[in-house]
């Protein structure tokens, strides 16, 4: 599917661009909005890097990874992932925002879009996503979209020099229930 364009009441997810690159630095360059992600502070060349990848893998026939903007106002407020597991039925999100917008409920907005590509454009079955266990707000915004917690993997990810335990919430496509927010218009 390219291109990706879905919209809430406050956000729109696209494909990332190249001059997305100085929003998306305010993003994954600021220690505190990746203090519970899987990477350090990422520099303007990583980020331009990770931009580039992203456009070569949405111009891919056979995409699995679906790496977004989330938009408002036509700037990079917040990254969404989509990554399809070797089971076609099944994917993997992640989601990220700007320091400045956490607690005003773009977290559930963000996590509703990927939600709605993944139901309702991609015909997934489940939709999973994991988490830092110190990561309550992220804890919060997945059970306020309706995932279940199913449990913790130990020693999930190597990060920050040390292992790290993952929580993992999940929810199935008949269990998904579009909120006013990010239903289609």
């Amino acid at each position: 599917m390219y291109p990706v364009e879905l919209s809430s009441d406050r956000l729109t997810l696209r494909e990332l661009r190249p001059t997305d690159v100085d929003d998306l630095v305010k993003v994954y360059g600021d220690r505190k909005a990746v203090e519970h992600l899987s990477f350090t502070p990422r520099t303007k060349e990583q980020c331009a890097a990770l931009i580039e990848a992203a456009v070569s893998d949405a111009g891919r026939g056979d995409r699995s990874v679906y790496m977004l903007a989330a938009v408002q106002k036509d700037h990079l407020v917040g990254t969404a992932r989509l990554a399809v597991d070797e089971r076609p039925h099944s994917a993997q999100i992640g989601f990220a925002l700007r320091t400045d917008l956490w607690g005003q409920g773009f977290g559930s907005e963000l996590v509703g879009l990927l939600l709605r590509l993944g139901f309702d454009r991609l015909g997934l079955k489940r939709i999973w996503g994991a988490r830092s266990p110190e990561n309550r707000a992220s804890e919060r915004v997945m059970l306020r979209a309706g995932m279940v917690e199913e449990g913790r993997i130990r020693r999930h990810l190597w990060t920050r020099d040390a292992w790290r335990d993952s929580v993992v919430h999940s929810i199935l496509d008949d269990e998904w229930v579009p909120t006013p927010k990010t239903r289609e218009p």
